[in-house]
Formats: C-alpha cells, sequence, structure tokens
C-alpha cells in the first residue's frame, strides 16, 4: 500500500553555519562595535542580544538573510518578543520549529478527510503518515497540502510504493 510522511524539519547544519556567519557579520560591522549585539545557538533555540530593538531586527534581519542563502526556509523560525536581560540589553529568542505538534497534525488529517480521497492519514510522533490505495491520490494529496498550509515549511519524505 502506497504511502509517505508529511514532516517538518529544518536543515540544522545549515542554520548552525547560518548563524556562525551572522556572528562574524556582527564581530566586523562597524555600527556595532561597542555594543552587547550577539547571536548564539544552543540546541533548537537562536539567541538574539542588543542594545535596543533597533539593534535586535537588524541582527535578525543579518540571521533571516544568511538563512535565506543557505537554502533553509525562514518559516522555521519562530520569533519571540524582546525582553530585558539586565541592564539596558535585551535579548530575543527564535525557535526553531522541527516537528509536527499535534495540532497541526489534526489539521492535516481535517484536509485528507474532507478531501473525499481515498486516503488515511495517522500522526507518528513528530510526522504524520498518509497511506491510500493510489500513487495519483498521493499526489494529489501532496498538491492540496501545500496549497492549504503555506504557513509551514513541510516537506514529504518516505515515499513508498
Amino acid at each position: 500500500m502506497p504511502s509517505f510522511d508529511t514532516v517538518l524539519e529544518a536543515d540544522f547544519v545549515e542554520v548552525r553555519n547560518a548563524v556562525e556567519n551572522t556572528a562574524k557579520e556582527i564581530a566586523t560591522r562597524f555600527d556595532f562595535k561597542g555594543t552587547a549585539a550577539a547571536i548564539e545557538l544552543k540546541d533548537k533555540e537562536i539567541t538574539l542580544w542588543g542594545d535596543a530593538d533597533f539593534q535586535l531586527t537588524q541582527v535578525e534581519d543579518i540571521l533571516r538573510n544568511k538563512l535565506t542563502k543557505r537554502n533553509v526556509d525562514v518559516r522555521f523560525l519562530d520569533v519571540g518578543k524582546p525582553q530585558k536581560a539586565g541592564g539596558d540589553k535585551l535579548k530575543q529568542t527564535v525557535t526553531i520549529r522541527n516537528g509536527i505538534d499535534a495540532t497541526l497534525g489534526k489539521q492535516l488529517q481535517k484536509i485528507i478527510k474532507e478531501s473525499k480521497l481515498k486516503l488515511q492519514a495517522s500522526i507518528q510522533g513528530d510526522s504524520v503518515r498518509i497511506t491510500g490505495a493510489k500513487r495519483d491520490d498521493l499526489q494529489a494529496a501532496m498538491a492540496l497540502i501545500r496549497k492549504d498550509i503555506s504557513e509551514f515549511p513541510l516537506s514529504f519524505n518516505n515515499f513508498r510504493d
């Protein structure tokens, strides 16, 4: 029975490279000299540091440009609100989305059910497996998912015939 998995996972090697390139650019830019502007990556969280909101947005903009150059979709980023980090410094956390959560999984199941295609969708941990009798139905489901869910960079893998 043909099937495929719908997943939400970023390329963490490219994310790490983009963060390192952003840190290099921050260190060499003249307008960041003598400021608290910095960036660091821990697990699936990027922390931006700066003296003001304007500086945080500049660092975030540099990060987005570096991610785009490395072909990492910026829709993986979940940007938090700036917080005071002691003194006059600000801190902002950016979480990298990885894995399909329960609400998105249920939304995918609903889309498949309402499509009237002869398919089944089941949540399997961080992915959603879609199975059906015909390969054409599976390809139609991929197109439907891409059209209906555009706020997340979903990808499809593990296609089996």
